[in-house]
């Protein structure tokens, strides 16, 4: 049999095809998705997006050939259309402004088709270019756009945030146009990462339908679990056997691993498509999709924010799709980015948690060590899973004692406790043991909560305070009353913590009844 050719990094659908890639087909549900004429889609970035707008463009081309044996091919009226496609993903607007940008664009798609331009603005050119285009062809104009937000999206850093604010205006200039050219128009389809207020796609293009969430097009991105069986199954029981696993037993990894993302609330899930890819031809498990470049502000935001815990979080659909500048949330950047899913939703409140295990440690670690600023925490971690294991309690709060060490005093002394509270939090949910920060409790709140397979540790730490105290108040609180009962043995760890290092701390072993 024919080796697999996966297509990573490949974005163009004709060199996917002419090269014998493997193409997992979704042509059905973008056969649904042409019925209509104007949408908006924001996905994480490799989750196949530009894929999808340069399967759109051959599609409205009447490249009928690229789509022999797909589902679409025997569908459809094959007809030409003029298409105009903008990819802002592979621009960088660091060095190109955006002004240039657009002028370079419409010239560019001008020159393709013959259209000499007369006008010198963008939203004039833009507008007679369309219009000129329709005439010609006596049929609607079909506008793909890629990645529309990123000449904002680029500029998310706090000293950067005027630029951010300077291209969204200039993004008006070349959407607005678009709302009054309907009779001139086929198709519009726009992607993004998010879905920023106050840009004029959203504002003036009031028939626009944000299929984001919708429940027709969950699975049109990414790789659903049939799919990854049927097109992979030889490939993954090859693994298997590398692994010393049964076929099931390494699927279940894959599943943990990769799957989890879901934009119906949760009733169907999908694997992200470029960490299974790379897991298929690496055949072996590791974080692929988040080493693609984490964004420092993303992570800097959360740490000034002091956002840690990001697992059952509730919000609104606002929420999540709606992104200010002005006001930049950081749990609706981290969905929006794809660090958060939906989990579940209960009238039109929406659960979101990590989607899987390569986002959720990934994430962890990066936290850690922006909290701690100590570099590779991994290490340091792992011996302290070790320290748990064996209640090594005066090696295991020393490991603490290397974390916070290489914290720099000027960051610490300002957020003092919530420092501890954060990377005990971070730390053990690193650990993959089931850990809370500050869980509320009948009476007041636990500072910090560890469950492993055969032990409950609570943690009460005083800063500047004494041990006595922070004792009594796991005894007054009777903060261990949720965990009586259980065969786990439970500890009580009273911790004092004075000029950035834990100073001493008691333990008792609870004597359940």
């Amino acid at each position: 049999m024919q080796k697999q050719r996966y297509p990573l990094g490949i974005q163009d659908f004709a060199k996917l095809r002419t090269e014998g890639c493997v193409y997992i087909d979704k042509t059905e549900q973008i056969h649904e998705l042409i019925q209509g004429a104007c949408y908006f889609l924001s996905h994480p970035r490799r989750f196949g997006k530009s894929l999808l707008v340069s399967t759109l463009e051959y599609l409205f081309q009447g490249r009928q050939d690229l789509f022999e044996g797909l589902w679409i091919h025997d569908k459809i009226e094959w007809q030409e259309y003029p298409v105009l496609t903008f990819s802002f993903a592979k621009a960088s607007f660091h060095g190109l402004g955006l002004v240039q940008y657009f002028h370079h664009k419409i010239d560019e798609l001008a020159n393709s088709y013959e259209v000499v331009l007369t006008k010198q603005e963008i939203s004039d050119k833009i507008e007679e270019l369309i219009k000129t285009l329709s005439e010609r062809y006596q049929k609607g104009v079909v506008v793909l756009i890629d990645e529309y937000d990123k000449p904002i999206t680029e500029f998310l850093r706090k000293d950067q945030i005027a630029t951010a604010e300077e291209n969204r205006e200039i993004m008006r200039q070349f959407y607005s146009p678009l709302k009054d050219l309907d009779k001139y128009l086929r198709f519009i389809f726009i992607t993004g990462v998010s879905k920023f207020s106050k840009v004029s796609i959203f504002s003036d293009l009031n028939h626009l339908n944000d299929i984001t969430i919708s429940v027709d097009f969950a699975t049109l991105l990414g790789y659903t679990e049939d799919e990854i069986s049927y097109h992979f199954a030889e490939r993954i029981q090859e693994i298997a056997a590398l692994q010393g696993l049964t076929y099931e037993e390494c699927f279940a990894k894959i599943r943990l691993w990769y799957n989890g993302y879901s934009w119906n609330a949760g009733k169907d899930k999908v694997y992200n498509p470029t960490s299974v890819l790379k897991f298929l031809q690496n055949k072996r498990f590791a974080n692929y999709w988040f080493e693609t470049g984490t964004p420092t502000f993303l992570i800097n935001m959360m740490s000034e924010n002091f956002t840690y815990n990001v697992e059952d979080i509730d919000v609104t659909e606002k929420t999540m799709n709606t992104f200010l500048l002005e006001d930049i949330d950081d749990i609706t950047l981290l969905f929006q980015t794809g660090y958060l899913t939906i989990k579940a939703e209960d009238d039109s409140i929406y659960t979101l948690g990590y989607p899987n295990l390569e986002v959720r440690d990934s994430m962890l670690e990066y936290l850690l060590t922006a909290y701690s600023h100590k570099k590779n925490v991994k290490p340091v971690v792992r011996d302290m899973h070790l320290c748990l294991n064996k209640r090594d309690f005066t090696q295991l709060f020393k490991l603490f004692n290397s974390i916070l060490g290489e914290l720099p005093y000027q960051i610490f002394d300002t957020k003092q406790e919530k420092y501890y509270h954060a990377v005990i939090f971070l730390t053990f949910k690193l650990l993959g043991y089931y850990a809370q920060a500050e869980p509320s409790v009948g009476k007041g709140r636990i500072d910090a909560v560890v469950e492993t397979v055969d032990g409950v540790f609570i943690f009460e730490f005083k800063v500047n305070g004494t041990l006595d105290e922070a004792m009594a108040q796991i005894h007054t609180n009777r903060y261990y009353q949720r965990y009586e009962g259980t065969s786990k043995e439970i500890y009580l760890l009273a911790v004092v913590c004075k000029d950035k290092e834990i100073q001493e701390f008691k333990v008792e072993k609870y004597a359940q009844a």
